[in-house]
């Protein structure tokens, strides 16, 4: 039997997926190690001090993801050996510090704008708190034009300057910025008078608590926003806002846990206009009443509603909802009320939907 060469033993190899057979795959011997690495597409990096010693053994990769200590030393050497990156996922539970002054590039900016250098096929960027300031964002969009996925959440360097930045993405389907509490209306602004404008279907503001009534009723410039999460962006967060977004035609899912100051008032706006809406999360809303609630009945797309926290909803206006909404599979509530609510009327409801 002839020895199979390189392209023949690849196009066999990209049949296995299986992380422990391409493993022992690679246990062959020399050829196949070689060609196992230059086949595989996605890498999840557990040990980051050993980069530079195998990184160079997978040169065709497009996914990349490590969740532990990274350096700017180890994204130069992403950059340098694998430009086809198209996906890289830095996101971590440990909250890595960095500075936002521009001119430092200390924590992980030099390295973002090496990566933004050398790898221009990046669609999907992840990098929950790692820290990022502003350079690194307006670093990332200068070259990022097929970026259509992008995590930033909990990177409290980020201000409205990179929002301008973002502004100018015009592939963005995808933004996080949960947590990134220095940016105000004007970044909202910026991003609604941007390209994003046109592509944006998911965006996270929730923690920003320096957004007011003024930056929320920008977003319905952003009309193909599909999904919306405004939670705990604090008490300048009212009906006066509340109410634009529902001029939001194709809302599916919304989260507007924690907005104290949200009412009735902008509930009944939603569920007369919103009328795509699938999941709502009301959590913490005290102003919330039975009336509000009520404006679901007979929404034809509602699927599930989160009202734990809502001190004003009674156990009577939970089933007049379920009962005259067949959309509804799922409800969710705290404790305090669902040991108010009568064991008929629990079984009543349940035979309809899900009470959580």
């Amino acid at each position: 039997m002839e020895k199979l060469g390189d392209d023949e033993l690849g196009l066999i190899i990209n049949w296995v997926h299986d992380h422990n057979d391409r493993k022992l795959i690679s246990q062959v011997c020399k050829q196949w190690f070689r060609v196992e690495g230059r086949t595989r597409l996605s890498i999840r990096v557990l040990e980051p001090e050993f980069l530079h010693n195998f990184l160079p053994r997978f040169p065709n990769l497009v996914s990349i993801e490590a969740s532990g200590e990274i350096s700017n030393a180890h994204l130069e050497c992403v950059a340098q050996t694998c430009p086809n990156i198209e996906v890289l996922n830095l996101n971590t539970r440990k909250m890595q510090d960095d500075s936002d002054d521009s001119d430092d590039l200390s924590g992980l900016n030099g390295g973002i704008q090496a990566i933004a250098n050398g790898c221009r096929k990046l669609r999907k960027v992840y990098l929950r708190r790692r820290g990022i300031g502003n350079f690194g964002v307006v670093s990332l969009l200068k070259f990022g034009e097929n970026l259509t996925e992008l995590d930033l959440g909990r990177c409290s360097g980020i201000t409205d300057q990179a929002l301008g930045s973002i502004g100018s993405a015009n592939s963005l389907r995808v933004l996080n910025l949960r947590g990134c509490w220095m940016i105000t209306d004007s970044g909202m602004a910026m991003l609604a008078n941007g390209s994003p404008a046109r592509t944006l279907k998911k965006l996270i503001i929730a923690e920003c608590e320096r957004i007011t009534d003024n930056g929320i009723s920008r977003l319905r410039q952003i009309s193909c926003l599909e999904e919306l999460n405004l939670a705990e962006c604090g008490p300048a967060v009212t009906d006066t806002g509340g109410v634009t977004l529902a001029g939001i035609p194709n809302l599916k899912r919304l989260n507007l846990s924690w907005l104290v100051n949200i009412s009735d008032v902008t509930l009944i706006a939603i569920a007369e206009h919103c009328r795509k809406l699938i999941a709502l999360d009301l959590t913490g809303c005290e102003f919330i009443t039975g009336e509000g609630i009520r404006g679901f009945v007979d929404h034809e797309s509602l699927e599930e509603l989160v009202l734990v926290s809502c001190v004003n909803v009674s156990e009577s206006d939970v089933e007049m909802l379920v009962l005259g909404s067949p959309s509804l599979k799922y409800v969710k509530l705290d404790k305090r009320l669902r040991m108010r609510m009568p064991t008929a009327t629990q079984e009543n409801v349940s035979r309809f939907c899900t009470l959580d």
